[in-house]
């Protein structure tokens, strides 16, 4: 692996993790699919590179995918290819990459955001240091009136401090809160203080988790704090071929 600060810078810096498997019933083989010429988790790799917060390492199920991000320069770790969640595998990936425990915070970065904006890794370490949570996330107002009632977007119901900060009081794919005023679409960056992250992946599943299917609600139903950063735009993540031609579109149109 490549070299990391030393103990003494670890306070200012993080590590950003990539969980990424081939194994995706939607869409097979969804890492190396190529966007704008390159693989896919190979152009979430740099966007995560040009956030500046600290080393990336994407930690894979396949040799594949870490051959891919070695080839562009990129740092990657093997773990075990039945792991059940990305949480879990970033913490095999830490315990693997950083076992003398230097780093105190670690960034969860999905490898199917290809078009995320490097401020949201920011934004979310920000959120952390900010609201002194176990762990934080992001979110963003919806816009468009159909997703206010779409499973398929998740819901952050927040106890706003600001404009900008909160504190999350729970995540659902229904329409909440009730009433008047905003709703936020939940964005699936988390960043964690290590003893944190350590906790919540050794606790099993919880009711709520299960019932909807959302793993973040096994951090609140445990009593576990996650702080809340508002973004203003949702990057686009991939989970369909439709997705996919979505992205590509962006990608090459704009250059990115």
């Amino acid at each position: 692996m490549g070299s990391f600060p030393a103990a003494s810078d670890i306070r200012s810096r993080a590590i950003v993790l990539v969980p990424a498997r081939l194994r995706a019933s939607r869409l097979p083989g969804k890492p190396l699919l190529p966007i704008a010429g390159e693989p896919m988790v190979v152009r979430v790799w740099r966007r995560a590179v040009e956030a500046d917060v600290g080393p990336v390492v994407v930690a894979c199920a396949e040799e594949a995918i870490k051959a891919a991000v070695e080839a562009a320069g990129g740092e990657a770790v093997l773990t075990d290819p039945d792991l059940p969640s990305g949480t879990d595998r970033i913490d095999a990936a830490l315990r693997a990459v950083d076992p003398e425990g230097r780093f105190g915070r670690v960034v969860n970065l999905q490898g199917d955001l290809p078009t995320l904006d490097p401020g949201a890794v920011r934004a979310v370490l920000e959120a952390l240091d900010a609201l002194g949570t176990d762990m934080a996330t992001l979110a963003a107002p919806i816009a468009d009136p159909d997703e206010r009632g779409r499973p398929s977007v998740v819901k952050a119901v927040v106890a706003w401090r600001d404009d900008r900060l909160g504190r999350a009081l729970y995540f659902t794919r229904a329409a909440a809160p009730w009433g008047d005023g905003p709703l936020f679409h939940h964005v699936g960056i988390y960043a964690y203080r290590r003893d944190a992250l350590e906790r919540f992946a050794a606790l099993p599943p919880s009711p709520l988790e299960r019932r909807e299917r959302l793993e973040q609600l096994r951090a609140l139903e445990n009593g576990m704090t996650i702080g809340v950063g508002r973004v203003d735009r949702v990057p686009l993540g991939v989970d369909t071929p439709d997705d996919l031609a979505r992205a590509r579109a962006f990608c090459e149109g704009t250059g990115a």
